[in-house]
């Protein structure tokens, strides 16, 4: 990826021998040879948590699980030429932790970690209100962009991400999170698409005089929103890349998904607030529902903590090529 400005260094892939994690593994080792940086292979072992009941682990133990994230690393590393597998710097780590996101968590704040690359089960419903997630869990607290695929999802080796969907809402989270997308546009000679989803939520009141749709109150919301978009990406600095636009109307997870599906897109790009507590409960978040059920890796950038973004880039945005 030569000319990339984006600093990757030290990138973290989050194993728990599952076979969702096995298909995170090619993403992480793409990153790590075209960045040129060091790539940890971390398990985290849980106390107590299956019948063994692990009070401590023994050297042997530990030894045995190395053991099995570097067969893991191998068998990811088949066709590789001897000068790419050569290039490769490695960490292989075991940590104990109560719970595996804050094992995942305390490594990447320990070891100033760039990017978390991981599997994510994908649960839904009662069963996910009962497990939770560790992917979202650490999505949510995690300081640097974190990586996410499902089991479902082809491995990224299979082909580049050239197609890319950036969904926006015009705040200066999803703004970062567009520049992430040029950025990897740039790096693999890709192209976005930025996507607007226009979401009917009416106060009440508007129902006593008889508007029930938005289209009533403003008809031409998605031209209007449509030179917003091109506006807004025009005022986002980074690489020049070709741009398309998509505005639609509906529920934002749920067009998100839908247009992921239609291009098909190879990478979603999307930022996260990192709600936590009540208020995360109450208002939920579209970035986690959608690495639930995404068609493709999610690329999740945060509206705190590490920035990947080379402070370069601070300079006036770059021309943008736009197609319909």
């Amino acid at each position: 990826m030569e000319g990339a400005m984006l600093e990757i260094r030290r990138i973290l892939f989050a194993d728990d021998f599952s076979a969702c994690a096995e298909k995170a593994l090619p993403i992480a080792l793409a990153l790590a040879r075209e960045h040129e940086a060091a790539l940890h292979l971390l398990h985290v072992v849980v106390p107590y948590e299956d019948a063994r009941g692990l009070s401590a682990l023994t050297d042997e133990q530990e030894a045995q699980l190395k053991q099995q994230l570097q067969e893991r690393l191998a068998v990811a590393r088949k066709g590789q030429s001897q000068e790419a597998a050569g290039a490769l710097k490695t960490v292989v780590a075991i940590e104990r932790d109560i719970a595996p996101a804050p094992g995942i968590l305390g490594y990447a704040e320990d070891h100033d970690i760039d990017v978390i690359v991981m599997g994510t089960h994908g649960r839904r419903g009662f069963r996910h209100f009962l497990m939770g997630s560790v992917a979202e869990e650490v999505v949510r607290l995690a300081r640097c962009p974190v990586i996410t695929t499902r089991q479902q999802v082809d491995p990224w080796h299979v082909h580049p991400p050239r197609r890319i969907l950036v969904p926006v809402d015009f705040s200066e989270h999803s703004r970062t999170a567009l520049r992430y997308g040029r950025e990897l546009a740039a790096a693999f000679g890709g192209q976005i698409t930025v996507l607007y989803v226009i979401e009917e939520i009416l106060h009440p009141a508007f129902y006593n005089t008889g508007v029930f749709s938005i289209y009533d109150v403003m008809p031409d919301i998605e031209e209007r929103s449509k030179k917003a978009l091109e506006e807004f990406v025009v005022r986002t600095d980074g690489p020049e890349v070709s741009v398309s636009y998509r505005v639609v109307h509906g529920r934002a997870v749920r067009e998100i998904l839908h247009e992921a599906e239609r291009e098909p897109a190879d990478l979603i790009v999307m930022s996260t607030h990192g709600l936590t507590g009540l208020q995360h409960l109450l208002l939920g978040s579209v970035t986690e529902r959608v690495i639930r059920q995404a068609p493709c890796p999610v690329f999740v950038v945060k509206a705190f903590g590490k920035s990947l973004l080379r402070p370069a880039q601070a300079a006036a945005p770059e021309k943008v090529k736009t197609t319909t």
